[in-house]
């Protein structure tokens, strides 16, 4: 329109040998360039007020060969990752350096959204693809136009941090096709105060197991933290008529070994209380499938060995510094202690083979020198397996003793094999009986555990 206008005025001032300075003045310009104009539409005619750069591509436009490249491996190999890890992932593996708003403008030109687009922007869109279909020429460009809205909303509420770190550790699990065609659960704890993941582990589903996997991270990493803050998901479990024993009871199991190291915890049955968990799995949602995909990783060690290096890698991009912020972490444990406080006790009683079954296998109890001791039969022990699968036995708050698996048969036989051993006991190390350990106090704890859980469930 500014050129047909230029083109009008100063064919107008030619054909009527008019005033230059009203000329000037009606296009913004001076004398001199308005004597230029004349000049060109002399020579060329209409053409002359046609821009060079017309029809001309930016000298830094992306090429059409990169464009279709960033849709293609968008497609094929960086599926579900949203705009901004997709640009990280072109330069870091694809040697493509380009600006997120370039890479957005590419794929959103194919209607190609972010799995993390905003709510404004999937309503803006919508609108625009609906005016596309109605135009659409063939039901098939309708139902591609269709497929291709995609949203993700974020229904958690927001609040403040908590002012130091390690005050408040979330903690949640998240079943989902992390990789492979099977369904897996992350279990993870973040700091409330730096958003900084301190503890991951993949397990085949939501466990005890993967809780004490996080809480022994943070344990060795941190130190002690000061609260965690998790949901009801084994309150509606609790003592089941089913269940042979609370072995299996994640909330009574773990919050006993909190209670022994005076880390508080605390429940919530509204996801939205936990908004900073559950936005973050939002964001692993969208990133770890795809960096899991690329490692080729199909099993849970290896999912877990990855872990190790991606979680540091995360957070070095994503949480506050760490340095920054005050600590509330006490003085972590040792390695020992660790192992023992994260332990699984459950209750077994001793049978007329003065053996104890535990998961389906008889044990015999050995002592320090490796010799086998006896109890009457029906004497209750208190079954103890610490972090690293160790196995140990207490019996009456008094006595430790290791647990050593009977075989079903024997390796050797002492009258057919000339080479038959006898074997000869082995000095077994038992920990001291320690306040853990003790049946009465973790009794008197689930008794309590019992009644403020079910005070506290909604009717």
């Amino acid at each position: 329109m500014n050129e047909q206008h230029k083109y009008e005025i100063i064919k107008k001032l030619v054909e009527s040998k008019g005033n230059k300075n009203a000329a000037a003045l009606k296009l913004g310009i001076t004398r001199r360039q308005v004597n230029r104009l004349i000049k060109a539409y002399k020579e060329k005619g209409k053409e002359a007020f046609v821009h060079g750069n017309r029809g001309r591509k930016p000298s830094r436009t992306t090429s059409d060969d990169v464009r279709q490249d960033v849709i293609d491996l968008y497609r094929t190999k960086y599926f579900d990752a949203n705009f901004t890890h997709f640009t990280e992932l072109l330069h870091e593996h694809e040697g493509i350096k380009l600006s997120v708003s370039c890479v957005a403008s590419i794929l959103e030109a194919e209607n190609i959204l972010s799995p993390r687009v905003t709510k404004a922007k999937k309503k803006r869109v919508k609108k625009q693809l609906e005016v596309e279909k109605e135009a659409a020429r063939t039901r098939k460009e309708a139902e591609k136009i269709q497929e291709n809205i995609v949203a993700v909303e974020d229904a958690h509420s927001r609040r403040p941090r908590s002012a130091y770190f390690g005050e408040l550790e979330q903690m949640d699990a998240s079943p989902y096709a992390w990789f492979g065609n099977e369904t897996t659960t992350l279990h993870i704890a973040v700091d409330d105060a730096t958003g900084r993941i301190t503890g991951a582990y993949f397990d085949s589903q939501e466990t005890l197991n993967g809780y004490y996997h996080i809480f022994d991270q943070i344990l060795h990493n941190y130190g002690i933290p000061y609260k965690f803050f998790t949901d009801r998901r084994t309150v509606f479990t609790y003592k089941r008529k089913d269940r042979a024993g609370i072995e299996e009871d994640t909330c009574t199991q773990f919050a006993y070994a909190c209670k022994q190291l005076g880390t508080e915890i605390e429940y919530s049955s509204v996801p939205q209380a936990k908004g900073r968990v559950e936005r973050m799995f939002e964001t692993l949602q969208s990133r770890l499938p795809v960096e899991l995909r690329l490692a080729g990783v199909t099993g849970l060690d290896e999912a877990n060995e990855f872990l190790d290096s991606y979680i540091d890698k995360f957070n070095a991009k994503f949480a506050l510094p760490v340095n920054s912020t005050k600590s509330a972490f006490e003085t972590q444990p040792s390695d020992e202690q660790i192992n023992l406080i994260l332990a699984v006790l459950t209750e077994r009683t001793v049978d007329s083979g003065h053996c104890i079954q535990f998961m389906k296998k008889h044990y015999r109890m050995l002592d320090a020198r490796g010799m086998q001791v006896h109890y009457r039969k029906g004497t209750k022990a208190m079954v103890i397996r610490a972090f690293d699968g160790n196995l140990y036995c207490s019996v009456n708050d008094e006595n430790t003793y290791a647990l050593e698996e009977i075989p079903e048969c024997e390796e050797k036989s002492k009258n057919l094999d000339p080479d038959y051993k006898k074997p000869e006991p082995k000095g077994r190390y038992i920990p001291p009986m320690n306040h853990p350990w003790r049946s009465k106090a973790f009794w008197r704890f689930v008794k309590s555990q019992e009644h403020h859980l079910f005070d506290n469930i909604p009717a």
